[in-house]
C-alpha cells in the first residue's frame, strides 16, 4: 500500500548536464505533483504540497489550474484538491499494460514451478489480479484476471500489505471487515498483523486454504515497482507442500526482481 512519504525537493529538479526548458520544467513538476496527491492518499491542500515538495505556493496554484482544466485534477469544495476522474482510464489502461509486460516472467514461472502464476495489485481496499498464466496440468487453479478479493484471504494481499504502517493496516481491514471464506480465514486484526510479521520474516507470504480448501497460494512482493505490485503462484496443496515451497520461494523472489527491474526500465532512448 503507498505510503506518504517526505521526497526530497530535488525530485523535481533537472537532472543530466543540460537544464530542461520551462515546458520540461512544468511537466516534470505535474507528474510529481500528481504523485504527491496519490502518497497523500488522493486528496491534499495546496500548503500540503507546498511543504512536501518545496515548490512556492503560486507555482503550485498554476500547476494545479491546467491540471484541474485538463480533469486529473478535481477541486473539492473544502478547497483542497483530488485526483480527477480522468486518471482512471489511464490508471485502467496501464494496468492492462502491466499485466502484458508481466506475462513472459508469468510463463516462466509457470515453466520453472509447474503451477499457475499471478500478478496482483492493491486497488484502493481491494486486491485485483491482473495477468495470469495457468498451469500445464490438468488439475489447475484459475482466478479470472480483473477478479478483486479482501486482501486478508490471500497471500499477495499479505505481500502487498506487509510492509505498510500497521495503523493503516487495521484502518483498511476496519473499512473492509474481514468476513471468512473458509475456515481456515484469518478473521482478526492481530491475527492478520502476526501473518503479516511472518511475511516480512520469511520473505514471502502464504495462503493455506484461507481463499478456498485444497488451495495454497505462495507470494512475494514486486520490490521498488513503479505501483505496489505481488506475484504468486497457486496451486492444489497437494503439490504446493513445504518441500515444494522450498524450491518455489527462490524462484519467485528471483522472478520478481527481474520483473521490477523490466518494470523501471524506460525503454529507448527517443
Amino acid at each position: 500500500m503507498p505510503t506518504p512519504t517526505a521526497r526530497p525537493v530535488d525530485a523535481v529538479k533537472p537532472r543530466g548536464p543540460a537544464a530542461p526548458s520551462g515546458g520540461v520544467q512544468s511537466l516534470e513538476r505535474a507528474f510529481d505533483l500528481l504523485e504527491r496527491m496519490a502518497d497523500a492518499g488522493g486528496e491534499v491542500g495546496l500548503s500540503e504540497l507546498s511543504t512536501s515538495s518545496g515548490l512556492p505556493l503560486p507555482t503550485i496554484h498554476r500547476l494545479m489550474r491546467t491540471l484541474v482544466a485538463c480533469g486529473y485534477v478535481r477541486q473539492q469544495a473544502n478547497r483542497r484538491y483530488s485526483l480527477g476522474p480522468r486518471l482512471i482510464r489511464l490508471g485502467e489502461s496501464a494496468a492492462r499494460l502491466l499485466g502484458t509486460w508481466a506475462r513472459p516472467y508469468l510463463t516462466r514461472l509457470v515453466e520453472e514451478t509447474g503451477e499457475t502464476a499471478n500478478m496482483a495489485l492493491l486497488d484502493g481496499d481491494e486486491i485485483v489480479y491482473v495477468a495470469q498464466v495457468p498451469s500445464k496440468h490438468s488439475v489447475r487453479m484459475f482466478t479470472e484476471v480483473g477478479c478483486r478479493v479482501l486482501p486478508h484471504t490471500t497471500g499477495v494481499g499479505k505481500a502487498l500489505l506487509a510492509h505498510a504502517p500497521a495503523e493503516e493496516v487495521r484502518a483498511l481491514l476496519g473499512r473492509t471487515g474481514m468476513p471468512a471464506t473458509t475456515e481456515k480465514t484469518i478473521t482478526t486484526v492481530d491475527g492478520f498483523l502476526a501473518a503479516l510479521e511472518d511475511v516480512r520474516r520469511h520473505g514471502y507470504a502464504a495462503d493455506d486454504n484461507e481463499q478456498e480448501i485444497g488451495v495454497r497460494c505462495l507470494a512475494v512482493r514486486v520490490p521498488d515497482a513503479p505501483t505496489t505490485a505481488a506475484i504468486s503462484i497457486s496451486g492444489p496443496t497437494g503439490r504446493v507442500t513445504d518441500a515444494a515451497t522450498r524450491r518455489i520461494v527462490p524462484v519467485l523472489q528471483q522472478v520478481a526482481v527481474e520483473l521490477s527491474a523490466e518494470l523501471a526500465s524506460t525503454g529507448p532512448s527517443i
